[in-house]
Order: structure tokens, then C-alpha cells, then sequence
């Protein structure tokens, strides 16, 4: 395919609704009530809200003109790195819809409840095989929500033996959340450099790892898209000293179905369910960042906790050790639906192919733009590979200049200035889920705009050209946004 998705196309302008309001005007004609009208007393009614008076052909393209600004991964690519937004089957989603799954109630009982607590509970087995725990928990409701879980468990594990711990260790190719969630529970975080291979060395950690350290927490693979070759003896470097590991799983895509973190030393991590394993991911939608625990964990997991007693499967709440609730009832539920029904219709070689895909469409890139970009780390990487600016430097053309072009050429720009450990990072992660029809596509738009940074370096700095609205004052929008049409 030579021909790039990018075009001008037809781009609607919508007011808003008010401003096509017109007095007299309805969008829908309701039944006749069969409940006796009854009016309130209007000292508790107030002033009635005034609402935009529309007809249904108004309603209908306000929102499909709306839609149609949007960019997600139904529309194309979207090569964000460190964020799987890949595309996921529309069968899963039919199987949450279900009315027997999206009706139930969370009130209704253990009794009137059985489908749902029997789906949870395989699917904590299902995850604890997957990453070889002993025990896992569905309650977080997203990764970083995980973390907070892990590292909770981990306060209660080290005040359980009777010293608390002040300390966390975070390598600098951990994800943003990582400090955060070590804050949120009471400790300061211990920073330590990656080496020159892109990946921690155990010298590294060893020389910052003391008796007051409560663990560390490992993205693995990291954030430059590289596996922790060294795990195994960070792990017990961690372990002599009494302290715990924590494994930020949400690059789990590149490993599924062929390493199982809890057999190397690992003793909790979550998951991204809703990034991982199906539920389109971002927009703000529920998520589910699954925890899966060593046996040593187990009594400080979230309650409730579900166990299975002969035929019969009962939430438990008599767990004097547990962190306690981490969520409303058990979680999203519907994403759990949506993980459950993607794990049975891959089966185990699916998500072994799914990962080997993943790592094998982001070398392909890696390898055919690193004539094209500057690669910091030529070495092969796992799902998602990171470039960056140097050599469009003597151009003037930045990082920024060239995420802002690939919109006109029709893709959604990859991760632009993360991870910090690269200058002016350009993080492409392409997923298992797109063709290489789709990736050749992307790879030579990015080759065509590194063309146009050394012939006409001037039209990157206006791009976009194409799109509704172009090149903003990204100070001013994320001060003073506006957010009309």
C-alpha cells in the first residue's frame, strides 16, 4: 500500500447544542403515562432546568460529527508506547453486554450471584497460572490502583514482622506511578539508574539496598521496551536483605505465555487487564489491575476474597491480616468479563502468539527506522522500541515537529518525551494485533517525514496542516483549554 490513510477529507464544524436550539422542537414523542400524574410540592422543585430543543436529525449528527473528530484504535494505528492501545476483539464485548453480566445486580446475594463469583474466581486461577502466583485478586481498579494494592500488602507484611521499612527502591525505567504509589503508602523513594545496556545491574542495587528498604518495584520489560535480564539476582539481593520485589506487569503483552514472573523471584504484580487482556483502554473507562501475590501475601490480600466450598462459591471477609476493601464490592466486573472471554478464546498458544507478535512487530520497526531515527539502544527489544531527535537536530526539527506531522499522514503520534531516560524520546509500540501492511504504512510515513525535516524543514513547524483544528499553543491549551468545537 503505497497510499498513506492521511487526507483533508470533509470536516464538519458543530456548534453546540444550544446554539442549534430552536423553541417548539423534539427529538422524541413519549408514551402516555399509565401512573396517575402527581405534582410536588414546588417549594422542593425549584426553577425546572431549561434544556436545548432539538429534533431527532439535530441529535443524531451533533454526535456523529462529534465522533467523527475522534481518532481510536477502530479508526488506525495507534503506536502509543507503554500503553497497549491495541485493538480487541468485538466478541468480548458482546460477552459483558450479556444480560445475565451486565444486569446483575451486586446486592442481589452470594445466592442469586453464583455465574458472576464462579467467572471471578476462574479467572483468579486463570491469572495466577498465567503468571505463576499462588494467589490473585481482581479488586484494583486499574494498574496504578494495583500498585497501591501491592505495596499496602507490603507495608502490612513488613508491620506484621514487627519492623516497618521506610524506604522503596524504583529504577529510573519504571512507569510514573511507580513513586507515586510508594508515596501514597508511607515510604521515599530511592531512585537507581539503569546502565549503559538500558537495564539495572545488581551492583546498582546492591549498594543502595539496606535493612530499611522495604523492596522494589521493577517494570518488567522496562519503559525502554528492554526485558530485566539481571532479575534473578536483584530479586535475591532484595530477598537477603528482607525485602520484598514488586512487578509492574502492564508490559505483561510482551511476556504472556512465555515467562511467568513468580517464577523468578517476583512476590506481587499486577496486571492491566483492561490493556493486556482486551477493554479498549484509556478515555477514562473502568479498568481492572488484577494482583497476583506470593504465599507469604496471601493473608494481607483485599477483602472480600473469593473461596469455593464444595459446589458453592462465597465471598470471605474473616481476614484479620488484609489490607481491607480496595474498591466498591469486588471491581469492574465487566472488564473482568471481557479478560475471561479473550483468555478462553486465545487458549495458551494464543497468548503465547499474541506476545511473540507483539515482540516481533516492534523489532521490525525498530530495525527499519534506525537508519531513520536515532536509536539510544540498538539491541533487540521487547514490545516497544524508543528513538529519538538526534539526527533531526541539525535541521531544527524536534521530536514534537515530527509527532505533529505523522497526524496529517493519518496515524495517531507514538509516545513523544517518555521515558525520561531518553532526550526527546520517540516510543513507538506497534502491538501484536496490527498487520504489516498497516506497520510498512507507518514505518514509511515516518521515513517520508525525516525527508521532509532535511528538504523543507519549515512545513513541520506549521504541521499539522490537515486536521479540524492546527498546530496549538500547547501552553495556553493546557492552561486556558477550550473546549468548544
Amino acid at each position: 500500500m503505497n497510499k498513506q490513510p492521511g487526507t483533508k477529507g470533509l470536516i464538519f464544524n458543530e456548534p453546540q447544542l444550544w446554539e442549534k436550539s430552536r423553541n417548539g422542537r423534539c427529538a422524541i414523542s413519549l408514551p402516555c403515562s399509565d401512573v396517575k400524574r402527581s405534582l410536588l410540592d414546588p417549594s422542593l422543585m425549584g426553577d425546572a432546568p431549561e434544556l436545548p430543543q432539538l429534533y431527532e436529525l439535530d441529535v443524531v449528527r451533533h454526535y456523529t460529527r462529534l465522533s467523527q473528530w475522534n481518532f481510536g484504535v477502530d479508526s488506525g494505528m495507534y503506536p502509543l508506547g507503554s500503553c497497549t492501545m491495541k485493538y480487541n476483539p468485538k466478541t468480548n464485548e458482546v460477552q459483558a453486554a450479556r444480560q445475565g453480566f451486565a444486569g446483575a445486580h451486586p446486592l442481589a446475594g452470594e445466592e442469586f450471584s453464583q455465574g458472576a463469583l464462579k467467572l471471578m474466581y476462574d479467572l483468579e486461577k486463570a491469572l495466577g497460572e498465567i503468571t505463576g502466583f499462588p494467589a490473585v485478586t481482581l479488586q484494583p481498579a486499574a494498574g496504578a490502583h494495583g500498585e497501591f494494592a501491592g505495596i499496602l500488602m507490603f507495608h502490612a507484611y513488613h508491620a506484621k514482622k514487627g519492623k516497618q521499612r521506610s524506604k522503596i527502591i524504583i529504577p529510573d525505567t519504571a512507569h510514573g506511578t511507580n513513586p507515586a504509589s510508594a508515596a501514597l503508602c508511607g515510604y521515599e523513594s530511592v531512585s537507581v539508574k539503569s546502565g549503559e545496556r538500558g537495564i539495572l545491574e545488581p551492583e546498582a542495587v546492591a549498594a543502595i539496598m539496606d535493612e530499611d528498604t522495604a523492596g522494589i518495584m521493577i517494570t518488567n520489560p522496562n519503559t525502554l521496551g528492554l526485558f530485566e535480564e539481571n532479575i534473578r539476582e536483584i530479586c535475591e539481593i532484595v530477598h537477603a536483605k528482607g525485602g520484598l520485589v514488586y512487578g509492574d506487569g502492564a508490559n505483561m503483552n510482551a511476556i504472556m505465555g512465555i515467562v511467568k514472573p513468580g517464577d523468578l523471584g517476583i512476590d506481587a504484580l499486577h496486571l492491566n487487564l483492561h490493556k493486556t487482556m482486551s477493554t479498549p483502554h484509556g478515555g477514562g473507562g473502568p479498568g481492572c489491575g488484577s494482583v497476583s501475590v506470593v504465599k507469604e501475601l496471601i493473608p494481607f490480600l483485599p477483602v472480600p476474597r473469593i473461596e469455593k466450598q464444595l459446589d458453592t462459591y462465597k465471598f470471605i471477609t474473616d481476614c484479620p491480616d488484609s489490607i481491607g476493601r480496595m474498591h466498591t464490592f469486588y471491581g469492574h466486573f465487566g472488564v473482568m468479563v471481557k479478560t475471561w472471554a479473550y483468555i478462553l478464546s486465545m487458549g495458551p498458544k494464543g497468548l503465547k502468539d499474541a506476545s511473540t507478535l507483539a515482540v516481533l512487530n516492534a523489532n521490525y520497526i525498530k530495525e527499519s527506522l534506525k537508519g531513520t531515527l536515532n536509536l539510544p539502544y540498538d539491541r533487540p527489544c521487547m514490545h516497544e522500541c524508543v528513538f529519538n531527535d538526534k539526527f533531526q537536530q541539525e535541521h531544527h526539527i524536534t521530536t514534537m515537529d515530527m509527532a505533529k506531522r505523522l497526524l496529517d499522514y493519518g496515524f495517531h503520534p507514538p509516545t513523544v518525551y517518555f521515558p525520561l531516560v531518553v532526550d526527546a524520546a520517540f516510543m513507538v509500540e506497534p502491538t501484536e494485533t496490527e498487520s504489516k501492511e498497516n506497520i510498512d504504512q507507518f514505518i514509511d510515513a515516518v521515513k517520508a517525514i525525516a525527508a521532509e525535516a532535511m528538504e523543507n524543514p519549515e512545513l513541520l513547524k506549521k504541521a499539522p496542516l490537515l486536521t479540524k483544528v492546527t498546530r496549538l499553543d500547547e501552553v495556553a491549551a493546557a492552561r486556558k483549554p477550550c473546549l468548544r468545537g
